[in-house]
């Protein structure tokens, strides 16, 4: 059975926030993202944990719609796959949610950590790389003097060049899955005036 294209990105709603923001959960969807459909053993083989939290959390995962069960299981053996590419929040939307602010800050700081791991094994596996793809690959970063509205086109025109370049190189026997991370943070971290 052929899995159909997952949408690119989903909106997360309060009740996926505070899903999303457990760590075996958090894992669980980064791995389905990035290795493609597994079963609940496989992955806890891979996350080194057991097989009865890996299924109860991917329920949990699939009741707010971030996995899905592909169909090709065999009896009770279910094969999952991420439901989307991506997704977001904006933080604004759970301002009046204690509980949702609360997961939502877990999950952030949990993503940052994650990216540091990732950044990390790079660094560390670079040496083995042939020299245009070290060329290529790393850290990079920029100031921007934008307001609001401004880092708002940014990011508009951000995800439309990151969506031209997504699967541009699938079929490419060079190409390989790169992960790009973009944050975005104020260089003065005093709040400014309101106008």
């Amino acid at each position: 059975m052929d899995t159909p294209e997952p949408p690119v990105s989903m909106r997360l709603d309060e009740k996926a926030v505070r899903v999303l923001a457990h760590p075996l959960r958090s894992r669980l969807l980064g791995e389905l993202r990035v290795h493609g459909p597994a079963t609940a053993t496989q992955l806890a083989a891979a996350l080194k944990t057991n097989t009865g939290a890996t299924s109860y959390h991917l329920r949990a995962l699939e009741d707010v719609g971030l996995v899905a069960d592909t169909g090709d299981g065999v009896g009770k053996r279910r094969v999952w796959r991420a439901s989307t590419d991506s997704h977001s929040w904006t933080n604004s939307d759970f301002a009046d949610d204690e509980d949702a602010q609360t997961a939502l800050g877990w999950l952030r700081r949990d993503y940052v950590r994650q990216f540091a791991a990732r950044a990390e094994r790079w660094l560390d596996a670079e040496s083995s790389w042939p020299g245009v793809w070290v060329d290529r690959l790393g850290l990079e970063d920029v100031l921007l003097t934008v307001t609001p509205d401004q880092l708002a086109d940014f990011h508009t025109e951000f995800d439309a060049l990151a969506e031209k370049y997504r699967r541009i190189g699938e079929g490419d026997h060079a190409s390989r899955r790169v992960h790009v991370v973009v944050q975005s943070t104020p260089v003065d971290l005093d709040p400014p005036e309101e106008s």
